[in-house]
This record gives C-alpha cells, structure tokens and sequence, in this order.
C-alpha cells in the first residue's frame, strides 16, 4: 500500500521553460535570457501534476528514490536515462498503473491538480481516466474493430453516448490521433489488421477517447520503424497544445526534438535505486547541464 505522508520533502529538482522549438539542435537552443525568463514564468506556474518525494518498491528492493518533478500545462516532458535507473517503474506510479505488480509499493505523492492520486479514497479507475498511458508496444484489442478499440475506454467508465456521440467521439479522437484519413472507410475491420505504426497512433486515440489531462508515453516508439516514429513524434507536438505529456525515451535525438523539459535518472551505484540528477529546459540539459552525470549520459559516455 502506498505511504503518503504530510511531510513530504519538495525536493530540488525544479524543471524549466521549453526549448528546442521547432525540433532545431539542442545546442543551437535559446540564449540564457530566453531560457531565465522561461524559467522564471514555470516557476510562478501551476503544473497541472507534480510529484513529491516519490519513491518506489516492489517488496524490498528499492527502485525509485525521492523523485519531485514538475510537469507544466502543454509542454513535454522527456525522462531519460540508462537501463534499469527505474524510468518505466516511475511513470507507471504516476498513474497507479505500478500497484498492479504484485507486492509493489509507493512512497510519497504524486499530485494531479492539487490532489494526491494516492490518497484514501481515490478511485484508481478515475485517476487512470485523467492520466492514460500508451505503452512501448502498440497494444489495441486486435479482434476488435477499429471504432470498437476507441469507444472502448468510454463503455468501461459508462460515458453514456448516443449513436451520434458515439460516430462524433470516434471520428474526433482518430483525427486527433492522425489516423482518420487511413482508416475512416474501415472502421469496422479489426484493429489486428493495422500496421505497427498505425496501432500504435490507435492505442494513441483509444487513451485520447475519454479526454484525459494528462498522457504518459513510456517508449512509444521503440517498436516502430523511422517514418511511423516521425509520424508520432509529430503528433506529440500537436497534442501538447491540449495536454499534458510524459515520455520516456532511450533516444537522446528523440528527447531533443519532441520535449520542453528534460529528467535524467540513473544509479550510481550499483543495487541502489535511481535518483533524480537533473531536470530543466532540453536546450539547457543537452548543451550546458549542470552535473557532470547528465553530461556523460547525453555525450553517450555511458548508459
């Protein structure tokens, strides 16, 4: 069961405004006047989800270590860092997705507009509603249709829909997936017959589907080819208009060109959990970080 207590520790890692507009090299981001000024707006923010001292276990082992971020409204942020430093396990706290595990534990806050996610009382199944997930491999129900794949979400919360609602609510969020115009005359055949790519913008539309705040991406691309890889990553940033987005990535080139904000995770020792480094403006993160860790990491000096 999750820990949550009343003093929880704020932490130091305060992320800041975006960078890399347009996808342009990291390096070449905005100049430091640019990039205070970003920062100073973030900080008088109200980041739509935060996370306070969280840490995370399954059983005994310690995998997560007291990690506060700030998530701001319309931007993307990235999480990286190297193989098992814990990225996929928090993610998957921020949405209580990480319960699931057997014997798996929280300790700390994540707080989404305000409210604690893991406090008594709070309904998993809403939470889940407000934060989706698209995960590392496309995952649709491949016997079901495409249109039945989107109203899924909407029939399992009982969003009660007319036929119209319904055609409008299906047509709204391929569209916004930027699958419409691939599939609008199949809607009906099953989602199984889509490729790689397109499943994974389905999977995309079915978390859009019942309008959730906040979308968490652990991955997303990793099993996909480079031209469905750049469909999604355009797609990121036209949904970042309306939401709030998470990525994790492995892919130093991906976080440059579709994040404001960069996180880097890692442990520093071996059988100690991961800890947050750094975080701040991608621009800043992948020309100039602070720790020598991050630069390291982003250089491709280890990890």
């Amino acid at each position: 069961m999750s820990d949550t207590r009343p003093d929880i520790p704020t932490g130091a890692a305060t992320p800041a405004g975006p960078a890399v507009p347009g996808g342009a090299t990291p390096a070449a981001g905005p100049g430091p006047a640019v990039v205070r000024g970003l920062e100073e707006a973030l900080a008088a923010s109200d980041a739509p989800m935060r996370t306070r001292g969280l840490s995370c276990f399954f059983s005994k082992h310690h995998a997560v270590d007291s990690v506060s971020l700030d998530f701001p409204a319309n931007s993307v942020t990235a999480i990286i860092g190297p193989s098992g430093c814990g990225k996929s396990t928090y993610i998957r706290s921020l949405n209580r997705m990480h319960e699931l595990v057997p014997n798996a534990s929280t300790r700390g806050a994540v707080l989404l507009h305000g409210q604690d996610i893991y406090q008594r009382g709070a309904d998993p199944v809403a939470i889940r509603q407000s934060i989706g997930m698209v995960f590392q491999r496309p995952n649709p129900f491949p016997t079901k249709s495409i249109a039945d794949n989107i109203l899924a979400g909407p029939r399992f919360t009982r969003m009660k829909l007319s036929r119209t609602d319904r055609d409008d609510l299906v047509e709204r969020t391929l569209r916004g997936a930027g699958l419409w115009g691939e599939v609008k005359n199949r809607l009906h055949a099953p989602a199984g017959g889509l490729s790689g790519g397109q499943q994974q913008r389905l999977c995309i539309a079915r978390a859009l589907s019942v309008e959730p705040d906040v979308l968490l991406m652990d991955e997303p691309c990793s099993a996909l080819d480079p031209q469905s890889t750049l469909r999604i990553e355009d797609l990121i940033q036209e949904l970042k208009a309306r939401l709030t987005i998470v990525i994790v990535t492995h892919n130093m080139q991906q976080a440059a060109r579709v994040s404001d904000f960069t996180a880097f995770l890692t442990i520093t020792n071996e059988g100690e959990p991961g800890r947050l480094i750094e975080t701040g403006p991608t621009a800043r993160i992948f020309s100039a970080p602070d720790d020598p860790q991050t630069e390291a990491y982003v250089a491709g000096r280890f990890g």
